[in-house]
């Protein structure tokens, strides 16, 4: 049985997930100072055993280090983004907030993988940033969709790199073709569903 616990994280209150499948589990985009989160995962007896980003901006990955270091959990990231650990948009600092630790971490190609013994497809969803990520995992009816998608609205695309027709294009042609009852769980905000955007999201409208 699976289970997904939120906290709202970091300067932003970024949205950081936790999947729990049994014993093990797997992080989303740990964006502040995650103790929140190890408190969660000792008091469910969880090991952790890979921290997943959605993108690479700085409001995502403040918990990166500590929460990678706590746990010796893989910090796993979208190819395209990598460029932007050397950028301030990655690094923080923007916005008179704080920088964030620098992390180790690996990139991940879209396609088919298995977390904390869950199959996943990690789909390829740019627009909000060159590399976004995705991340849906059918047996929890839900996706991981970083800043891409939210409850009636999208993701700014003002940031280098983004761009609003590719946004919308990744919506209607990986997240639109989900499931209707499935989960989608945003950077920011409340969670939403496939079909519940999908008949009320008004960047949409008409789709």
């Amino acid at each position: 049985m699976t289970e997904i616990k939120s906290f709202a994280l970091g300067p932003l209150q970024t949205n950081c997930f936790v999947l729990a499948n049994g014993a093990e589990a797997v992080a989303v985009d740990p964006g502040g100072d995650p103790a929140p989160v190890l408190a969660y995962l000792k008091d469910k007896g969880l090991t952790l055993t890979h921290i997943l980003n959605t993108h690479l901006h700085f409001d995502h990955t403040y918990g990166n280090k500590a929460l990678a270091q706590a746990t010796g959990a893989p910090v796993l990231h979208g190819v395209d983004d990598a460029y932007l650990l050397e950028t301030e948009l990655g690094l923080g600092g923007l916005f008179g907030l704080p920088p964030v630790d620098r992390y180790e971490a690996q990139t991940i190609e879209p396609g088919e993988a298995v977390f904390a013994g869950l199959a996943c497809t990690v789909l390829a969803t740019p627009g909000h940033s060159i590399g976004s990520l995705t991340y849906y995992f059918p047996e929890a009816r839900a996706a991981f969709v970083g800043d891409l998608i939210f409850y009636r609205s999208i993701g700014r695309t003002d940031f280098e790199g983004g761009d609003l027709d590719t946004l919308k294009r990744s919506v209607t042609e990986r997240i639109f073709t989900l499931p209707p009852e499935t989960l989608l769980l945003s950077g920011h905000g409340p969670e939403t569903t496939v079909g519940d955007e999908m008949n009320h999201n008004p960047f949409f409208a008409g789709f």
